[in-house]
């Protein structure tokens, strides 16, 4: 049974929590995929950014709608949504935007615990970490399939 460790993609770009912004969506645009790891100065794995949190970042505000009866304001919406927009909308580095607790797995995760792991959490690529956090490669819903498809 293969494993993480013999399908990875071990040579991986990444980004860091100070990468600007404009230097991700040019790293987007050059690479052609859809997310990067953000690693620290060690290269420990502190989150994943992907294509949608730069559009995201890039969405219009949605300002919470409000209704005055008699001398009251009531919000209908959640102001903590109309924070984290705003937070968003004004961020300036991947920091800023990233998702900060990827779903990670181990170098000897079986290829088919992978492809489970990929299915139950809805996602297309998987950061693999050593035990101590360091980032070792990245596994692919590709990968996976390639993989499945070859004895």
């Amino acid at each position: 049974m293969k494993t993480a460790r013999e399908i990875m993609t071990k040579d991986v770009f990444t980004v860091t929590e100070s990468t600007p912004l404009d230097e991700l969506a040019r790293a987007f645009a050059n690479r052609g995929v859809s997310g990067f790891p953000v690693v620290d100065a060690e290269r420990r794995l502190v989150g994943v950014v992907t294509e949608t949190d730069l559009i995201h970042q890039n969405q219009r505000l949605h300002i919470p709608t409000a209704v005055a009866i008699f001398d009251a304001v009531i919000v209908l919406g959640s102001s903590k949504r109309l924070e984290e927009e705003v937070r968003r909308m004004t961020a300036t580095t991947v920091g800023e935007i990233m998702a900060a607790e990827p779903v990670t797995i181990g170098p000897d995760l079986s290829v088919q615990d992978v492809a489970a792991l990929m299915a139950e959490q809805g996602v297309h690529t998987l950061p693999v970490v050593d035990s101590s956090g360091a980032l070792v490669g990245v596994v692919g819903k590709l990968d996976v399939i390639r993989a499945l498809a070859t004895p």
